[in-house]
């Protein structure tokens, strides 16, 4: 597959609430997950280590609503955008949140995902 059809069923699988089934149809083994934020889930490599920050993020957050645009395609990257409605569990204070990913592509599988955030 190239990256548009990646990007576009990446897109069309997050879009019906199937995150977990396009990150393992996608990523690469030794893929490389990037967040602006500090400490041990700043960057996670591998399949395995992805996997459980979703599984983080799904057990410490409830989540009220998804919307995702694009994809945007450029050679071998793409950008998706998603906006979030989420309460986080630990503060239980309802929050909106705007957040871009960058996808790379190598070999027919995302090797980089990087997230940036508007707070």
């Amino acid at each position: 597959m190239n990256t548009q059809e990646i990007a576009s069923d990446l897109v069309k699988l997050c879009k019906q609430g199937k995150f977990d089934e396009a990150g393992e149809r996608y990523w690469a083994d030794d893929v490389l997950s990037v967040e602006p934020m500090p400490g041990e889930m700043a960057q996670m490599r591998g399949k395995q280590a992805v996997r459980g920050k979703g599984e983080w993020w799904s057990a410490n957050h409830q989540i009220h609503k998804v919307e995702i645009d694009g994809p945007y395609v450029n050679g071998d990257q793409f950008v998706v955008h998603y906006a979030m409605d989420v309460t986080p569990k630990d503060t239980g204070k309802r929050v909106h949140m705007d957040e871009m990913g960058v996808y790379t592509v190598r070999d027919g599988k995302i090797a980089e995902e990087r997230f940036f955030y508007n707070a």
